[in-house]
């Protein structure tokens, strides 16, 4: 029996793909796996039972990736599950950011109880709240990843001009974009070119701030900027001078601060990118299927902290092994094997960065001092049969 621990509201559409062999619930002692959405656990003692965690959404900020790495926990999460819920919010806030919507419903307000001069002060009002269509504009989409590609191609399909600029955009990606979109070579080339600029990149300390003056500075008169990935990722007291002083029309963001909320040309939304029913089952389905089959045959799809790696299970006993990325390794586990007399039927074996992760299906049982053997080795974080 497996048991999963839910830290936040963890949406039942997913939950109730757990069969029989889990219980499931926010009391659960003894965890071999977590489900959380934005519950802080960097504060949190990770039990030794716990074998993985699983993030019902993209970031993984408020999860301590180099402590359950330490302790060989897998940490998952969930790309492109809200995709489509945050796509469609960059879009709103294209038009939003354009033709000063959302202050021209505020003011139109300001009227009640004008009776019949409504519609007189609506006509000589409206001018003030005027703004440009975003068809025949340039869009410069930087990051070209899950959420990415839909804004891009759904942004083409509204009749803009897209330019790309994703240095790792993989060849998976690049099937799912649309021709019409061109590949910009440089952050330099979007700045330059673009009217309007989303941001669709994780943080990283190379990204954090990425979006300042000097970037801003690079880009067209009248730039609108949309940052729908992570607040820190722009510099908030650079784009308010830049808003300030008219270099900067709009700033949509999903990730408001205090500094941001009066100020003119800011659009601050509260983190409603993923805050849809469908996002949320979407991303609760993903976190559960990969918890049960990491749990159930060992198998990683999308881990923040190992590298994707599948085998089908053909009735043999399954070896996982998760150990640091070291030379000679895999050779130093295949003979620890081969000296208790287990034969490897089949392996697969990948590294990420600084750890490994080996899957070995072998031949009759497993015994205690064939996992004795495989934990005795210096590079190994943790070993586990099923």
């Amino acid at each position: 029996m497996y048991q999963v621990k839910c830290l936040n509201k963890i949406s039942p559409v997913g939950t109730s793909r757990l069969t029989d062999q889990y219980t499931c619930g926010d009391n659960v002692e003894n965890p071999n796996a977590i489900l959380v959405r934005s519950a802080a656990m960097h504060d949190m003692e990770l039990p030794e039972s716990l074998l993985a965690i699983a993030r019902a959404g993209a970031g993984t900020n408020n999860i301590p990736i180099d402590k359950c790495s330490e302790q060989g926990i897998v940490v998952f999460n969930t790309p492109g599950a809200n995709a489509n819920a945050v796509k469609e919010l960059v879009i709103a806030s294209l038009f939003m950011t354009s033709r000063k919507i959302t202050a021209g419903i505020a003011w139109a307000k300001t009227l009640k109880g004008q009776g019949a001069e409504v519609g007189k002060l609506v006509e000589k009002g409206k001018s003030s709240f005027v703004g440009p269509e975003i068809a025949g504009k340039t869009l410069g989409v930087i990051g070209l990843g899950a959420i990415g590609i839909l804004v891009a191609n759904a942004a083409k399909e509204l009749g803009m001009n897209v330019l790309g600029y994703d240095p790792y955009l993989s060849v998976e990606a690049a099937w799912s974009l649309d021709r019409s979109i061109k590949h910009a070579l440089s952050l330099d080339e979007i700045y330059a070119n673009c009217d309007y600029i989303s941001i669709h990149v994780p943080l990283t300390p190379d990204t954090k701030g990425m979006i300042n003056k000097e970037a801003i500075a690079k880009m067209k008169d009248q730039v609108r900027l949309l940052n729908f990935a992570r607040g820190d990722l722009v510099v908030s007291a650079d784009v308010i001078t830049a808003l300030d002083e008219g270099k900067v029309a709009a700033y949509a963001t999903d990730f408001p601060s205090d500094d941001l909320l009066d100020v003119e040309g800011v659009l601050p939304i509260p983190h409603l990118g993923a805050s849809t029913p469908e996002s949320e089952d979407n991303c609760a389905c993903m976190a559960v299927d990969q918890v049960m089959d990491f749990l159930e045959n060992g198998n990683i799809k999308n881990s923040v902290n190992l590298p994707n790696i599948s085998m089908a299970r053909d009735g043999c006993p399954r070896v996982c092994i998760f150990h640091r990325n070291i030379p000679n390794t895999l050779s130093q586990l295949t003979g620890a094997l081969a000296e208790v007399g287990v034969n490897i039927e089949n392996m697969q074996s990948k590294s990420k960065k600084d750890y490994a992760y080996t899957l070995l299906d072998v031949s009759g049982n497993v015994s205690d001092a064939a996992v004795s053997a495989i934990k005795a080795l210096d590079s190994v974080i943790s070993v586990r049969v099923i």
